[in-house]
């Protein structure tokens, strides 16, 4: 059986980062992209990490490329366009596929623990998981739910 501590990935640097590292922290997976008319989230979220991270948040950020090619720009341009437009100090990672048959683990884990209006797939880019200290996926939000509407979640969690 797996669990999300189990799982790694690679940073957008390229190197491999284990989700235990994150143990006994409370994770928001999203997955992402520059060219979304949701990409302003980047804003909430970078806002939500330098408030709460201190209390033990972490916000990882999944670059997918698979809606409407809204991320078509390799790791170096992904880097830039974050810290330039959003300033995000938050981790994120490789551009990876959240849905189909080269579905990244910690999508697919995220996916069976906690479907979504469309069962077993990520309708569109921002799309939120929240994950426990205990490593338990808690809550799935929508990809056009606002980072500042997540954050009583948070806190309950952080609190848990």
């Amino acid at each position: 059986m797996t669990n999300f501590y189990d799982l790694k990935a690679n940073t957008l640097t390229g190197q491999e980062q284990n989700m235990s590292d994150f143990q006994d922290k409370v994770v928001l997976v999203v997955n992402t992209a520059s060219k979304c008319g949701l990409t302003p989230q980047y804003e909430g979220l970078e806002a939500l990490y330098k408030e709460l991270h201190g209390e033990g948040l972490e916000i990882l950020g999944f670059p997918c490329n698979q809606f409407g090619k809204q991320e078509p720009g390799s790791a170096d341009d992904i880097s830039e366009f974050c810290q330039l437009n959003y300033g995000v100090n938050f981790p994120m990672f490789e551009k990876i596929d959240v849905n189909g048959d080269k579905t990244h683990p910690v999508f697919k884990y995220l996916k069976d623990e906690l479907p979504g209006t469309l069962g077993k797939k990520v309708k569109w880019n921002f799309t939120k998981f929240l994950i426990g200290k205990d490593g338990q996926p808690i809550k799935r939000f929508a990809p056009t739910t606002k980072p500042e509407d997540i954050k009583k979640h948070i806190e309950k969690a952080l609190k848990a």
